[in-house]
């Protein structure tokens, strides 16, 4: 799935545990309602986010996840998050290089190699 809209906030790095951290980033949606949709980014994809400043337009690559839990009463909860994993700049497409046209004069004319034959096209 994917999320396209202007930057919102781009939070500092944040260490949850000596092996887990994670980046947050809230974009806002350009549509009639606005919605502003907060994305985490974990890992080592927090480094995605070092590039983009408040204001630039993105789209954004997400998962869904969703997770269950039974707190300590016995009563299920249930989790939702939303988790970047490529972030890129609205907008602008990726461009091959293009190689030059070659001109007319390279391409010759095509020859009828069998002259004997006759041109029983129905066209």
């Amino acid at each position: 799935m994917e999320v396209t809209g202007k930057i919102k906030v781009v939070n500092p790095e944040q260490q949850i545990s000596a092996a887990f951290k994670k980046r947050e980033l809230v974009v806002t949606t350009e549509e009639q309602y606005p919605q502003h949709i907060m994305i985490e980014f974990t890992q080592d994809k927090c480094d995605l986010l070092n590039n983009y400043t408040v204001g630039e337009p993105v789209k954004v690559s997400i998962n869904l996840r969703g997770r269950e839990w039974v707190n300590p009463q016995g009563e299920t909860k249930y989790f939702n998050s939303i988790q970047g994993w490529r972030i890129e700049k609205a907008g602008v497409e990726p461009q091959a290089p293009s190689a030059p046209m070659p001109s007319a004069q390279t391409f010759a004319p095509a020859s009828n190699l069998n002259e004997d034959e006759p041109d029983d096209l129905p066209f």
